[in-house]
């Protein structure tokens, strides 16, 4: 990366030097001046500051042979032998990607016991399956999992990597890709690749307000973190095949400074992500106790009640049922839209629903443009007369 060389014998007067930095990089410290991670690389020390004192050095360009790096692979997110869904919808999209450019799909899976996992993903279409199977990686420890994660890498050589965006696959994913010097893009919500084998990234940025398209050029592997229900899992095949590779971790792998005392389950919870059908509050419903009126709606049709970015701040709902590219993403059969306008990031966040059903007194509400029903009207007034339908058993088509 780019860097800046304090040249100490050409600064005559160190008390006016740190005045240069309006971010306050520039420090002395036993009569020599120093840049501090706060430098911006603004470069206005170079400009203002004695001449040739600070010199701005551009990163060198590297360039990585791409062919010596083929594959897309999967790391497999399991806990107790069970995976994580996120894993195989990251398996139907890598046999998508290995798809269009003639590689094969790899998957890689740390754990304890993991037979019974292992022929299960052999149903998927992965033409390899790196296992480290130990007593030691019974529970997730950073380290000897980064650990087996760059073992892998360094055996596999794959192209491109794709990491559930779990509490796991983030903690992970970041300190592998540093390991190699690569880059790492962290939510994406499209990929797609080149002949080249550069992979599209496509994520959103500044709080949603653009969608960031990323490359990694000049080093491999690329890494992407995704979230779970941004693609569909594929379809498991009657026949299993490809080859399973174990590999028996050394102990320098193993090596930690963790040790896990104990380990317990969390009480399960339906989160929003789990729901078929879902009745989303936005800004328009007014008031925090029309609330009620949409959790009678979510109970009659066995969903759940989510909410836009807004109402959560707002504090009419818990923070785990927001939905948009700032909270869940949500692929429900069915989605119920009251009063919400339909902002880009919302939109992003519920657009794989099967069928969007929108409610909203504004006749040019952007969400109309996505809903597959629009019912223009007051919420208030809507609802109570589609509770009243469904328990006629009127509208059980809708």
């Amino acid at each position: 990366m780019a860097e800046l060389i304090v040249h100490q014998e050409k600064i005559p007067d160190l008390s006016k030097i740190t005045g240069l930095c309006p971010f306050g990089a520039i420090e002395v410290n036993a009569d020599r001046v120093n840049i501090s991670a706060a430098c911006r690389m603004c470069k206005l020390c170079v400009k203002n500051g004695p001449p040739g004192a600070f010199e701005f050095v551009e990163a060198q360009r590297t360039s990585v042979d791409k062919n010596a790096w083929r594959g897309v692979a999967v790391y497999i997110d399991q806990t107790d032998g069970e995976i994580h869904p996120v894993s195989l919808e990251l398996v139907g999209k890598a046999c998508e990607l290995a798809g269009k450019i003639g590689h094969p799909v790899y998957a890689v899976v740390a754990g304890h016991q993991l037979t019974a996992l292992t022929e299960d993903l052999r149903h998927y279409g992965i033409d390899a399956i790196t296992v480290y199977d130990h007593p030691e990686l019974e529970h997730f420890r950073i380290g000897p999992y980064a650990a087996v994660f760059e073992d892998f890498v360094n055996r596999c050589k794959p192209s491109v990597i794709l990491v559930g965006g779990t509490p796991i696959g983030r903690s992970l994913a970041p300190r592998v890709a540093a390991r190699f010097r690569t880059g790492l893009t962290a939510d994406c919500t499209f990929l797609d690749i080149q002949s080249n084998t550069d992979l599209d990234q496509i994520r959103p940025a500044f709080g949603g307000n653009i969608m960031a398209h990323i490359r990694t050029p000049r080093h491999r592997p690329q890494f992407a973190t995704v979230r779970y229900k941004i693609f569909s899992a594929p379809q498991r095949r009657a026949e299993p095949s490809g080859e399973v590779i174990a590999v028996t971790p050394s102990d320098a792998m193993l090596a930690s400074r963790i040790e896990t005392l104990d380990s317990r389950r969390k009480e399960p919870v339906k989160n929003i992500e789990d729901a078929d059908v879902l009745v989303v509050a936005g800004q328009g419903i007014q008031r925090r106790e029309n609330i009620e009126l949409l959790q009678q709606l979510a109970d009659r049709l066995g969903g759940m009640v989510g909410g836009t970015r807004p109402v959560i701040e707002a504090g009419w709902l818990e923070p785990r049922r927001q939905i948009g590219l700032s909270g869940r993403t949500v692929k429900p059969k069915l989605i119920i839209t009251c009063g919400v306008s339909g902002s880009v990031q919302f939109v992003a966040g519920m657009s794989g629903a099967e069928k969007i059903i929108a409610i909203n007194i504004d006749p040019d509400a952007p969400i109309f443009k996505v809903a597959h029903t629009a019912m223009i009207g007051d919420v208030c007034e809507i609802i109570p007369e589609l509770l009243n339908m469904l328990a006629k058993g009127e509208c059980a088509h809708v």
